[in-house]
């Protein structure tokens, strides 16, 4: 008798271990989808259809206010997009992510939303823009607030924050 309750007690402890495991699984997998780490989304969020829209808004830096997504990041224009559309893919698209939206981006913070369109990227997704420019994040930017990527020149051109009115701000990053 004795014996058999202890390797119930053992199964019992077993089972409790595995959903506890589970309960952390869970928790942790919606902690990565919930905008707790960077940069598992695009800076977006959900409404009630479950469709995601960008925001974008204005945050204060030491380059002065700046354009930033729905979670603090810096958003850069490319020098070298001379139109709405992007010239940014591959490898480019990979150290400076597009800002993509599934539904229509909203303007928060301080953001003029007659500034915002999208502009439909070569793999089908609609790219965030504002006044005109594809907006971008830098990989290197890993808090909110750090402009690591302001003035660098990179697959061809130049990189740089925006001001609230859409144009660049030129000088030195964080």
């Amino acid at each position: 008798m004795k014996k058999r309750f202890s390797v119930r007690l053992f199964a019992l402890g077993i089972a409790l271990g595995a959903i506890g495991g589970a309960t952390v699984l869970v928790v942790g997998s919606y902690a990565a989808t919930a905008g707790y780490g960077y940069p598992p989304s695009n800076g977006s969020s959900s409404s009630a259809r479950g469709a995601t829209s960008a925001a974008v808004g204005v945050a204060r830096s030491r380059l002065g206010r700046i354009l930033v997504d729905g979670r603090g990041r810096t958003l850069y224009l490319f020098e070298k997009d001379k139109s709405m559309a992007s010239t940014c893919y591959g490898a480019c698209a990979g150290i400076w992510p597009p800002l993509t939206t599934a539904g229509k981006p909203h303007a928060v913070q301080g953001a003029l939303a007659a500034r915002l369109g999208t502009t439909r990227r070569s793999d089908g997704k609609l790219e965030v823009t504002y006044n005109g420019h594809p907006l971008y994040r830098y990989v290197g930017d890993t808090q909110p607030g750090d402009t690591k990527g302001q003035g660098l020149n990179q697959f061809g051109g130049g990189w740089d924050v925006l001001s609230p009115k859409g144009t660049k701000i030129e000088g030195g990053g964080s």
